[in-house]
C-alpha cells in the first residue's frame, strides 16, 4: 500500500484528544544535549503555531500535517551513522509517545528503534518504552485530564492578562481572547499549549512550576475540576519531583567488602528495595577512584537523560571527612557528594545520596546495668491571614529566574551516623541503617509516603536500638542518622512496584 494512504488511514484513526498528546509529547521542551543536531532546535512555528492554529480554527489540519512529516522522516531516516542525533532522540519520543497512547503505526519500522536503542547502549531493562517517555510530561497529561475546558479556559484568560509576559507574541493573538475549548481535543491543545509557551519563555521547567500554580489557582472550582478533582489536588500534584511509569529511577550501589563484615547482605537487600521501587539498578563491589570516575564517565551518556531519577548508595569505612575505598586509598565525602550533581543528564531531577560509613568514633553510649547485653548488634503555604498577607514581600515575576541552578539543588544526602560517630553494623547482615531503611522503604510502597517522611521514621526507628562495639569494651550505645535536603519538590515513592512487562491501560 502507498505510504501517503498509510499515514492517512492512520491518522483517521487516532483520536483528536490523542492527537493533541501525541503532538505535545513528540514536541518534548527538554532534548537531550550535547548530540548531532541538538543546535537545530524546535522553533516557535514548529511547537507552537499548529496548537494556536488548532484551538482558533477549531482544525487539527497543522497537527495533521506536523505528524506526517515526522513519519515521513523517520521512514526516509538512516539510523546506521555512529553518532546519536536529534532524529534519533525524536523517533525513541514518537515512539514511546504511540506505544503509551496505543496508536503505534503499522508501517513504523521497529528495526530502526532497536538499531537506535544499540547506539544509545541501552540494556534490555532500558529498552522498556516507559523509559523513554518524559515524566514531567506525563504529569501535566494528568494536569490536563484533571481540568475541564472551563477551568482550562479560565487559564487563558488568566495568561491573557499578563500582558508583560504576552506582548509581541503572535501566536498568541492568533488563538485570541476568548477561547470555546469544548470541541473534542480542543481542551488538551489550549492547555499544551499554554505548558509550551511558559517552558519556551523560561517560566516553568520540570521543577520550577510556581507559574502555572498560579494560573490554576486563579480559575473557579466549580466550573473548572472533573468530577472527583479539586484545585488544591490538581495543584498539589504539581508540588511533586515527577517520576511517573517505569523505571521510578537510576540506582547506583557502590560497596567495599574487604574488611566490612555483612557486606554482601547490604548489596543483596538495597538492590532487592531497588528494584521492588521499580529502579534499574547497577553495582560496584570493591570500588576504587578510578571506579567512581569510569561510572561517572558513564552517567553522561546520552541515554540517562531518559531517567527521572538517580539513587546512590555507598557503603564502606570511613571517618569525618573521608571514606575508605576497597585499594586502602581514601576519597573526601564532600568531593564524592558534590562530583554527581554536575553530571548534566540528571539537572533538574531528584538525587539521593545514601552515604553509609562511620562518621568518626565517639558513641551516645548509655551507662547501667539494665544495658549490660543489650543489643541489636548480634544477629538475633498556604497563608490563610490577609493581614499577614499583606505584610509580606510582594516578589514579581521581574526578579524571578529559573534559568540558572545551584548544582546541589534537587538532591538529598542522607547520613547514616551524625558527625564524628559510629556507624553500626550487625556481626553477619551489615549496616543496620541499611537494613532499617530497606525495610522501611518496603514497608511503605502503596502507602503514598514520601522519601523524606520515610527518613524521618528511620531516624526514630535507628534510634530506638540499643548497638554494642564489637570491642572488647563492648559498650552498649545508640545511633543517630540523619539527611541534608536540597530538595525543592517533594519525592514520592511510587504507589506499586513498576513491572517490566508491557502493561498499560492506554489513555483518552
Amino acid at each position: 500500500m502507498d505510504e501517503v494512504i498509510q499515514v492517512t488511514q492512520w491518522l483517521s484513526s487516532i483520536t483528536p484528544r490523542k492527537k493533541a498528546k501525541l503532538f505535545f509529547f513528540t514536541t518534548h521542551a527538554d532534548a537531550p544535549s550535547p548530540m548531532v543536531g541538538s543546535n537545530d532546535v524546535d522553533t516557535h512555528e514548529e511547537t507552537q503555531l499548529p496548537l494556536a492554529t488548532t484551538v482558533a480554527l477549531h482544525n487539527f489540519k497543522n497537527i495533521d500535517e506536523f505528524l506526517k512529516k515526522k513519519v515521513s522522516t523517520f521512514s526516509c531516516y538512516n539510523e546506521i551513522e555512529n553518532e546519536i542525533t536529534k532524529t534519533d532522540y525524536e523517533y525513541l519520543r514518537f515512539y514511546s509517545a504511540c506505544k503509551y497512547l496505543d496508536v503505534v503505526p503499522p508501517f513504523l519500522d521497529l528495526e530502526k528503534i532497536s538499531t537506535i536503542q544499540n547506539k544509545f547502549e541501552m540494556t534490555d531493562e532500558e529498552r522498556d518504552y516507559r523509559l523513554l517517555l518524559d515524566s514531567a510530561d506525563l504529569v501535566l497529561e494528568k494536569v490536563c485530564d484533571s481540568l475541564k475546558p472551563a477551568g482550562v479556559s479560565q487559564m487563558w484568560t488568566a495568561l491573557r492578562k499578563d500582558r508583560n509576559l504576552i506582548r509581541g507574541v503572535k501566536t498568541i493573538d492568533i488563538i485570541g481572547f476568548f477561547v470555546d475549548p469544548n470541541p473534542t481535543g480542543i481542551k488538551q491543545c489550549l492547555f499544551f499549549f499554554i505548558v509550551r509557551f511558559l517552558q519556551k519563555a523560561d517560566k516553568i521547567n520540570r521543577v520550577n512550576t510556581n507559574r502555572l500554580e498560579r494560573l490554576i489557582a486563579q480559575c473557579d472550582e466549580s466550573s473548572s475540576c472533573e468530577e472527583g478533582k479539586t484545585l488544591d489536588f490538581i495543584i498539589d500534584s504539581l508540588r511533586f519531583y515527577p517520576t511517573e511509569l517505569y523505571p521510578f529511577g537510576f540506582c547506583l550501589i557502590m560497596c567495599v567488602i574487604e574488611g566490612r563484615d555483612g557486606a554482601m547482605q547490604e548489596i543483596e537487600k538495597t538492590m532487592e528495595i531497588s528494584r521492588h521501587l521499580g529502579m534499574v539498578t547497577h553495582t560496584e563491589k570493591n570500588p576504587t577512584k578510578e571506579t567512581i570516575e569510569l561510572v561517572k564517565k558513564e552517567l553522561m551518556k546520552p541515554k540517562y537523560q531518559f531517567y527521572s531519577s538517580f539513587t546512590c548508595w555507598f557503603m564502606s569505612h570511613g571517618d569525618s571527612n573521608s571514606m575508605v575505598l576497597a585499594d586502602g586509598e581514601t576519597i573526601e565525602r564532600e568531593w564524592f557528594l558534590t562530583s554527581f550533581p554536575d553530571i548534566s543528564t540528571f539537572q533538574l531531577k531528584p538525587q539521593v545520596f545514601f552515604m553509609v560509613s562511620c562518621r568518626g568514633a565517639n558513641k551516645f553510649s548509655l551507662k547501667g546495668d539494665e544495658f549490660e547485653g543489650q543489643s541489636a548488634t548480634c544477629d538475633y503555604y498556604d497563608i490563610g491571614s490577609a493581614l499577614i498577607r499583606n505584610r509580606m514581600l510582594d516578589i514579581t515575576d521581574s526578579v524571578r529566574d529559573i534559568s540558572y541552578v545551584q548544582p546541589m539543588m534537587d538532591t538529598l544526602v542522607a547520613y547514616s551516623t551524625i558527625l564524628d560517630h559510629l556507624s553500626g553494623r550487625a556481626n553477619t547482615h551489615g549496616s543496620i541503617y541499611v537494613d532499617r531503611a530497606c525495610v522501611l522503604m518496603s514497608e511503605n510502597i502503596s502507602r503514598g509516603r514520601s522519601l523524606t517522611e520515610i527518613l524521618e521514621h528511620l531516624s526514630q526507628d535507628l534510634h530506638e536500638i540499643l548497638q554494642e562495639t564489637m570491642d572488647e569494651d563492648r559498650i552498649v550505645y545508640k545511633q543517630a542518622c540523619h539527611y541534608d535536603s536540597f530538595f525543592r519538590k517533594t519525592l514520592k515513592l511510587p504507589y506499586t512496584r513498576h513491572p517490566k512487562e508491557d502493561v498499560h491501560s492506554a489513555p483518552q
